[in-house]
């Protein structure tokens, strides 16, 4: 991969190799001059862009002069009279102006509501976290309001001592808070099959981003008196009407596994897991098991329905891919975005999200013709481990057709590929863990569509 010293932007395409890792410096490794150049060209591009946008503007001010602005030359009614009284006892809710931005279900995804997807608005979200209203479901038998005070939480198999804990032992341990993503394993999982679904909320609107307080699983682990030379795996199971189960290996358990309660300063809600659900960094959210009732340990993998039958993929040579867990490097531009369209012609901010199970995301880069040409996007602070990082860029949209792309690079040097790369190596007939490049097409008229571009 080349890059202009100028701009520090990679030209041509990384990903026309296979799937793998490249080495690329980052911004931060350039020498000082380096840097102050790359700085003065996104100022010259950004007065340039403000520029034209300023034309644009300028029509608009001086249609608008012609007859006067009422809302600002009229005082509104809430200007002149008394508001509404502090909002006590009841919580708390968005504006009525916003009630269009809500979770929605996709028709025909599934046959019964308790056994269904409603996916997160990631069009109208900003920052990384996810407000927990809006937070993406998927439930296999529903999602229940249980009461803490009956819930228990049960650790057995080899450990010296079984336990049983209520939600105040669980809580008077000693606790820890954390911002991780989770992501549905079939999240993007149609366009596999080259299903143009028609907006970001539905592509990859099976993620979130939170913030979860709890105790680490090690911690109640090492209470029990784990025995560290004959475990190797931890099974979770829920107590919702599935028994969801699943197997997570000792290494993870022992690293950044969390029993948690808290969800973005607040209990969890139910449906995502009240008054307990596991919380596994990085591993697609199917692991995440909700309505947590008991920590089994063992020795051997449990090969439970959910991951012998359920959650795997067919490869071109016949057999199944099992035991898939981590969530890949992968990252969507989430304005501009399919659905949406440009009111006209001038500077745009595009902007979208990041992530991988893997560790932190060190890069992002955008293109506007469909992969030819990419430019390094602004990654905004926090970047944390295993969780969502909002990227920015600046663009001036000519009117003219475009296709726009983002390529997320994490820390361990993975680069996100294109579609036809993950087809060359697991076939067409997969559903789960599509982390390839998304592309959303901008016609002349400004109208942005879901397009795939090999």
């Amino acid at each position: 991969m080349s890059v202009n010293p100028e701009l520090n932007v990679p030209v041509g395409n990384s990903l026309d190799q296979p799937i793998g890792r490249v080495v690329a410096a980052p911004e931060n490794h350039l020498s000082a001059d380096g840097l102050e150049t790359a700085r003065k060209a996104r100022r010259s591009f950004m007065g340039k862009a403000l520029a034209m946008g300023a034309g644009v503007a300028a029509s608009s001010q001086a249609a608008m002069a012609a007859t006067g602005e009422r809302a600002i030359l009229e005082l509104p009614e809430h200007t002149k009279g008394l508001g509404q009284g502090v909002t006590a006892s009841k919580y708390g809710m968005p504006s009525k102006w916003e009630g269009n931005l809500q979770r929605r279900e996709s028709p025909g995804l599934t046959r019964v509501p308790q056994a269904s997807v409603s996916f997160c608005p990631l069009q109208g979200l900003f920052g990384i976290i996810t407000p927990s209203g809006l937070h993406f479901e998927r439930h296999h038998q529903g999602w229940w309001d249980i009461d803490p005070s009956q819930h228990r939480l049960m650790i057995n198999g080899l450990v010296k001592r079984e336990r049983v804990f209520t939600m105040d032992d669980l809580m008077r341990l000693p606790s820890v808070s954390r911002i991780h993503f989770i992501e549905c394993g079939a999240n993007t999982g149609p366009e596999w099959g080259n299903v143009a679904l028609p907006t970001v909320q539905y592509t990859h609107g099976m993620i979130s981003c939170s913030e979860y307080t709890g105790v680490m699983l090690s911690t109640v682990l090492e209470m029990c008196g784990i025995d560290k030379k004959a475990a190797k795996f931890v099974l979770a199971e829920g107590a919702d009407g599935s028994s969801m189960t699943r197997t997570i290996s000792m290494e993870r358990a022992m690293d950044d596994v969390m029993i948690a309660w808290g969800m973005n300063g607040e209990m969890l809600r139910p449906e995502n897991g009240y008054p307990l659900r596991l919380v596994v960094p990085g591993v697609q959210g199917v692991s995440w098991v909700k309505y947590l009732r008991r920590i089994e340990v063992g020795d051997k993998p449990w090969a439970a329905k959910d991951e012998a039958v359920h959650y795997i993929d067919l490869q071109p040579d016949g057999q199944h891919r099992q035991y898939t867990s981590i969530q890949e490097c992968k990252s969507v531009i989430t304005t501009p975005s399919a659905g949406q369209t440009l009111l006209d012609k001038g500077y745009y901010n595009v902007t979208g999200l990041a992530w991988s199970g893997r560790g932190p995301i060190k890069r992002v880069d955008v293109s506007v013709d469909g992969g030819r040409n990419w430019r390094t996007a602004r990654l905004e602070g926090p970047v944390q481990n295993k969780a969502l990082t909002r990227f920015n860029i600046d663009w001036v949209w000519d009117g003219k057709p475009a296709i726009l792309q983002s390529r997320a690079i994490d820390s361990t040097g993975y680069v996100q590929p294109k579609i036809n790369q993950l087809r060359a190596v697991r076939g067409t007939r997969s559903i789960y863990h599509n982390n390839a490049i998304q592309s959303w097409k901008v016609s002349e008229n400004g109208e942005v569509s879901n397009v795939q571009v090999y």
